[in-house]
């Protein structure tokens, strides 16, 4: 048995050495630009399900030769985020990943909302862009429903092209234990040697990019933690190694930001640079576990106007596109619009004018990789060539006859055991009554509190398309707008999250829009089984203890073919 043992360990070793990746490509240094800050972004520290303290992840980003890294630890952004801070050289920018119905939406840029963001994907990017933030719509190939972003008709500002982890968990067990001796002698080659190039994610992108700008980064999605108790996600597993590290994860690839000005050594005005930069798609990927370091430009003219990547230029005077890189011989640059090659020079400059409009990024190859399966060296973000983005502004109002909710609809208050409410009509006279609806939810341990407005009076609803009204609240806050179904499952609800501040706003929900409670699936409303009408606050976005008072009016209901989404005037 010792015999047999050995003999299989000695084949393990020599297949480990035989198919040991080739070390990264060292190519010949040049002064590097102080206009490119190169950084890893999507980083989880001990704040979340991570191993290492911010310390120590940048301890390791220095290591591995970046300038930043951006911690997104989970959360509902209810956490104060750190300041932008230094820790030698390396500068931390604190963002947070917010688990949603509909995938995980990585956020920077985002000071303290005033209430917890979770729910419907489409109302937390919402709320990131009402605050300022900057969203990214995280692993979309994930194998896992609960972290695979699903809300692709919603205006994200970005998504992941590569997710690390991703990639990772894609492989068996068998597949990964041979690898430990590889990662032993060359950890970011072992990574990035197990890398495959996600295709039908690259698709979504450019098919996103063709109707609007959207921003691409690759994702190291780092924990340095593989658990061994074979759960189904090794972060969930108390017993695990610190595997991969932070430090082969930062060497495997980076971001290569190109910012307006040289850091200035103020952590706070360097990550404002740094994320605007972001925002602007001004930002490409490096395999350095491939080869490094990558001197990589990608610019466009048309007349007297230039841009770069995540730039846009009009097609009056037609446009030059230019890209360079330092790929060794046998490489090559490759040129794609809308997502197909159009231009492809095996040499370190790629050059091709065009008067017609479209989306163009670079791909840089090294020797051997070629063909559409082939893993990029260098991946760009895209140049806007005459395209204009789609305008979503709100469609005209259809044809409808409005009609307003009965006055007499007998309101009433639901609540749980612990949280408490009240509901006061104010008004007089034969106007429909403004409702005043007060709420405090539950704290302590109490069980998912709530206290909701409801009324039973729905026959208005069964015929309608739509539910409009007015809307105040005493803080800012979101209220859940649902319908309770009767039929053959209990407490079947459908629901649509609205925002309320102290200004009033006028909301427009369409019946069509709405989604069943709990899932975020897409499924039709059975009119004819509405069963009540509740606004209904909650924990989805307000925390226990939460108190405070909203204010509804003018409610009615319209009818007419058009379908529209939540708006506000």
């Amino acid at each position: 048995m010792l015999i047999v043992i050995l003999v299989l360990l000695g084949g393990w070793a020599a297949w480990s050495l035989v198919t040991l990746p080739p070390a990264a490509i060292a190519l010949p240094a040049s002064t590097p630009s102080r206009l490119v800050a190169t950084g890893a972004y999507h980083v989880h520290s001990r704040a979340s399900d991570g191993t290492g303290t911010a310390e120590e992840i940048a301890a390791a980003a220095g290591r591995a030769g970046l300038d930043f890294v951006i911690l997104t630890d989970h959360g509902d952004a209810f956490r104060t985020p750190a300041p932008p801070r230094y820790f030698g050289r390396v500068l931390c920018i604190d963002g947070t990943e917010i688990s949603t119905t509909d995938g995980h939406y990585a956020v920077i840029g985002l000071g303290k909302p005033p209430y917890r963001l979770a729910g419907e994907a489409r109302d937390v990017i919402e709320d990131v862009a009402r605050l300022g933030g900057f969203g990214v719509a995280a692993h979309p190939d994930s194998g896992r429903d609960s972290l695979r972003w699903n809300e692709w008709d919603a205006p994200f500002d970005g998504m992941e092209w590569l997710n690390a982890d991703s990639q990772w968990r894609k492989m068996s067990l068998w597949q990964f234990v041979p690898i430990l001796m590889q990662y032993a002698a060359r950890p970011a080659e072992t990574l990035v040697a197990r890398f495959t190039r996600p295709q039908a994610v690259l698709d979504r992108w450019d098919h996103l990019t063709a109707r609007r700008p959207v921003v691409a980064l690759a994702a190291s999605d780092a924990h340095a933690r593989l658990g061994l108790r074979g759960k189904g996600d090794p972060d969930e597993d108390s017993l695990y190694l610190k595997l991969p590290s932070y430090e082969a994860v930062f060497s495997a690839f980076c971001l290569n930001v190109e910012v307006d000005a040289a850091p200035t050594g103020d952590a706070a005005t360097d990550a404002q640079s740094i994320v605007y930069a972001l925002r602007n798609g001004r930002v490409s990927t490096t395999m350095s576990g491939l080869a490094t370091p990558a001197n990589f430009t990608f610019a466009a003219w048309s007349g007297a106007a230039a841009t770069r990547q995540g730039g846009a230029l009009p097609l009056e005077h037609g446009v030059m596109l230019r890209a360079s890189a330092n790929i060794p011989p046998g490489g090559s640059l490759v040129l794609l619009k809308n997502g197909m090659v159009v231009q492809e020079e095996h040499s370190q400059t790629i050059r091709f004018a065009t008067d017609q409009p479209g989306v163009f990024r670079v791909e840089a190859r090294l020797p051997g990789a070629s063909g559409a399966n082939a893993m990029p060296w260098v991946l760009s973000n895209p140049i806007y060539v005459g395209v204009r983005p789609q305008d979503p502004a709100a469609t005209p109002p259809a044809p409808s006859d409005a009609t307003p909710y009965p006055a007499s609809a007998d309101w009433q208050i639901e609540h749980d055991p612990s949280s408490t409410g009240t509901l006061t009509a104010v008004g007089t006279g034969a106007a429909p009554p403004q409702r005043q609806f007060h709420f405090r939810l539950a704290g302590g341990g109490a069980s998912s509190p709530f206290v909701a407005m409801v009324t039973s009076v729905v026959d208005q609803l069964r015929d309608a398309d739509r539910l409009c009204f007015s809307i105040r609240a005493s803080r800012p806050l979101r209220v859940s707008v649902q319908l309770r179904l009767t039929g053959r499952a209990v407490d079947r609800r459908w629901v649509r999250s609205v925002y309320a501040e102290p200004a009033p706003r006028t909301v427009t929900v369409s019946l069509a829009d709405m989604r069943v409670a709990g899932t975020g699936a897409r499924a039709p409303v059975d009119r004819r089984q509405i069963d009540s009408l509740l606004f209904v606050v909650d924990t989805v976005n307000s925390r226990p203890g939460d108190e405070g008072t909203i204010w509804i009016e003018a409610l009615g209901t319209e009818r007419g073919t058009q379908v529209r989404t939540v708006s506000s005037k």
